[in-house]
C-alpha cells in the first residue's frame, strides 16, 4: 500500500509541474508580445497596467536595489585592491630609486670633497676607486684600481676627501694595496697645533691610533689638530689626519679626520724625489765645500797664498 501511495503521489506531482511551468511560459510571451505590439490601445494598457501593479511591487525592489548597490560596492572594491596593488608596486620601485638616488649622492659629495681639498700646488695626485677591502682584525688594508700603469709607486700618501688614510704598501700592474693608518704596522710623524709639538701616530688595529714618543705631554690637550709633520720626506707635511682625544687607557689617541667606514674614492699623492744618501757619514757630517789645489796646500802648509810676482820681488 506504501508503494502505490508513493508511486501516486509522484504522478500527481509532475503533472502540475508540467502546468505551472506551461503557465509560466504562456505568462512570459503574453507579457512579451504586449510590450512589443506597437499600438494605443496596447499602451494605454501598458501604462494602466504598471500603475496597478509596480506600486504594489515596492517591498521587492527595495533588496534588489540593495543587491545592485552591494554588486556596485564590490566592483568598486575590487578597483580599489588592484589601485593598491599597483601603488605598492610603484612604493617599491620609488624606494629602489631612492636608494640609488641617495647612493649617488654620497658618491657625488665624496667627489665633491676630493675636489675641494686645497693640495700643495707642487703636489699632483691620482684619484682611484676602492675595489676590495682585505682587512681583518689584525691588518687594515685594502685595494685600489690604480697601480704601476698609472706611476703609482711605494710609501705614497693616500687620503680621502676629509683627511689622510695611509700609504701606499705594494704595488701591482693594475691595482695598489693601501695599509691604512690604523694598521699595526703603520707610523706617521705627526705635529699636533697649536701646541706645536711632534710625535709619531701609530697604529694599533683600533679606529682610534696611539701618540708615541710625544715631548710634553702636558702641553696636549683633547681637541688639538694633528697634521702630518713630513718629517722623513715620505708623507708631505701640513695634510690633516684627525683630532686629538684621551682614550680610556690614560693614553693619548687620534680620532681619524677620514671615513674608514665608506672609503670609496681615494686620491693618491705623487711624492717628491727624497734625497738619496749613499754614505752613512752624510747623516752626521755635512759635505765639506770642494777646494782648489794652491787653496788646499796652503791650509796644509798653514800659511796664506801670495802671488808670483811678490815672491820674485823678494
Amino acid at each position: 500500500m506504501a508503494q502505490r501511495s508513493n508511486h501516486s503521489d509522484l504522478d500527481y506531482v509532475r503533472p502540475v509541474r508540467r502546468i505551472l511551468v506551461g503557465g509560466l511560459v504562456l505568462f512570459c510571451l503574453a507579457v512579451f508580445l504586449i510590450w512589443r505590439i506597437d499600438s494605443p490601445r496596447v499602451e494605454r494598457f501598458r501604462a494602466n497596467l504598471i500603475d496597478r501593479v509596480v506600486p504594489s511591487f515596492e517591498w521587492a525592489s527595495v533588496p534588489l536595489t540593495h543587491f545592485a548597490g552591494m554588486i556596485e560596492n564590490f566592483q568598486s572594491y575590487q578597483r580599489i585592491y588592484q589601485q593598491n596593488q599597483d601603488l605598492r608596486r610603484e612604493l617599491q620601485q620609488m624606494k629602489a630609486w631612492k636608494e640609488a638616488a641617495v647612493q649617488l649622492e654620497q658618491q657625488n659629495a665624496k667627489l665633491l670633497a676630493l675636489n675641494n681639498v686645497r693640495l700643495d700646488p707642487k703636489l699632483t695626485s691620482v684619484s682611484g676607486v676602492v675595489i676590495a677591502d682585505s682587512g681583518s682584525p689584525f691588518r687594515q688594508s685594502l685595494l685600489l684600481n690604480v697601480g704601476r700603469r698609472d706611476g703609482i709607486m711605494d710609501g705614497w700618501a693616500v687620503m680621502d676627501g676629509l683627511g689622510l688614510v695611509g700609504r701606499i704598501s705594494g704595488v701591482g700592474e693594475n691595482t695598489a694595496r693601501v695599509i691604512l693608518l690604523t694598521d699595526a704596522a703603520s707610523r706617521l710623524p705627526v705635529t699636533i697645533q697649536p701646541s706645536g709639538q711632534r710625535a709619531i701616530l701609530a697604529g694599533d688595529n683600533t679606529a682610534a691610533p696611539v701618540l708615541d714618543f710625544v715631548e710634553d705631554l702636558d702641553a696636549l690637550k683633547p681637541g688639538d689638530s694633528v697634521v702630518s709633520s713630513g718629517d722623513g720626506g715620505l708623507f708631505p707635511a701640513g695634510m690633516v689626519v684627525g683630532q686629538l682625544a684621551l682614550g680610556p687607557d690614560g693614553r693619548f689617541r687620534v680620532w681619524l679626520a677620514a671615513d674608514y667606514q665608506r672609503l670609496e674614492f681615494l686620491r693618491v699623492l705623487r711624492s717628491h724625489e727624497g734625497e738619496v744618501i749613499g754614505e752613512a757619514g752624510g747623516l752626521i757630517v755635512p759635505p765639506q765645500p770642494a777646494l782648489d789645489p794652491e787653496t788646499s796646500a796652503t791650509v796644509e802648509a798653514g800659511g796664506e797664498t801670495q802671488p808670483e810676482a811678490e815672491a820674485g820681488d823678494g
